[in-house]
């Protein structure tokens, strides 16, 4: 088989403020795998989260580096495949190119989306969030009306994600809860991500406080390099859901998080893929925890990618695509505030027309 690389830029409607800095663009590699005449594609995109940084120069190093090792193997020898990509520590957005072309392979060559080779059942798909960015109250509020209150399509969002861990502190935080609460419409689902941006004192504040304005859950309040014991002592005192993201990568992290925790974030990038996410899946759920699906400046292949899976998630937040202004693909779409993956086989996904 034979793999390609390419480089595409995505820029944002809204550039995206959490507790680490602010993203405005990103440039995301489109990995397409040929073999006996289909073509599958993948995406791998950049992120900076824990301690092995994931540039699109790294990531482009390492694709065009493992590219030829795999040439003498096709789409079906996915477990040859995994051990020659773990032999070379490639990185995990890398693996997730190369993991989502072979599904996608897969699913076009047996004429079927994946969640219908899967067995899995559409109609469990909850709404995913959008999100909300660290912003001053007055920015807050407009970025709730950006999603929620200028809408010619006709789509309607029924969660909505606010990102919190201000560098100003914790009364900012409230501040900018407050605006968000007031500007929302009613009946809408809200969750809490603080990106590590909390202390422990101030996470178990926070928790108590959010508790009374009905938020779903509290993700990664705490920093990925803090120990267990501070993650303990926050799973005691909080009554609100905590969910782990940066400290959770694949799933050899579920174990060691799940006394302290009640759930976990997925995001193809973190985990490699789709094959690493299924095994995750089964993982945290034998464990008794709920399962999250998250994103980062990914387009729409990766979310829709991960939209395959989203019938055995208890919450969504796949919304980066939604935020671009340039996606070059088009793949699941957004019906009733659920993100949907569609009827053609494999990703189910295709460049955008021009014009489109």
């Amino acid at each position: 088989m034979h793999v390609q690389i390419e480089t595409f830029t995505v820029r944002k409607r809204f550039a995206l403020t959490i507790s680490r800095g602010t993203t405005a663009q990103s440039t995301n590699l489109w990995v397409k795998l040929a073999h006996e005449g289909i073509e599958g594609w993948g995406e791998a995109s950049p992120f900076s989260t824990g301690s092995r940084p994931q540039t699109t120069e790294i990531l482009l190093a390492a694709l065009q580096e493992v590219a030829p090792l795999l040439e003498k193997f096709t789409p079906f020898d996915r477990q040859k495949i995994e051990q020659v990509l773990t032999e070379v520590n490639l990185p995990s957005a890398a693996r997730a190119g190369i993991d989502m072309a072979m599904h996608d392979w897969l699913g076009k060559k047996a004429g079927l989306p994946l969640w219908k080779m899967w067995g899995l059942d559409r109609s469990r798909i909850v709404p995913t969030s959008v999100t909300i960015g660290i912003n001053s109250p007055s920015g807050a509020r407009e970025r709730v009306r950006d999603w929620f209150g200028k809408d010619p399509a006709g789509i309607k969002y029924r969660a909505v994600k606010v990102k919190l861990g201000n560098p100003a502190g914790i009364e900012a935080d409230k501040a900018m809860l407050i605006a968000v609460l007031d500007e929302a419409p009613p009946n809408l689902k809200i969750s809490v991500d603080a990106n590590g941006g909390w202390s422990l004192k101030d996470a178990a504040e926070m928790c108590q406080w959010l508790e009374k304005y009905n938020i779903n859950y509290v993700e990664q309040p705490l920093s990925p390099v803090a120990d267990m014991e501070e993650f303990s002592e926050l799973y005691r005192q909080s009554r609100l859901p905590i969910f782990a993201d940066e400290s959770c990568f694949n799933s050899s992290d579920i174990s060691k998080l799940a006394h302290c925790v009640h759930g976990i974030n997925i995001k193809m990038m973190k985990s490699g893929g789709l094959t690493e996410a299924m095994r995750m899946i089964h993982t945290a759920k034998a464990c008794d925890l709920q399962v999250m699906f998250g994103c980062y400046s990914d387009s729409a292949i990766a979310n829709t990618a991960a939209a395959q899976l989203s019938p055995l998630a208890d919450y969504l937040d796949l919304d980066s695509h939604l935020n671009l202004l340039d996606d070059p693909f088009t793949g699941a779409i957004v019906e009733n505030g659920c993100l949907l993956p569609n009827g053609r086989s494999g990703l189910g996904v295709r460049r955008v027309e021009i014009g489109e």
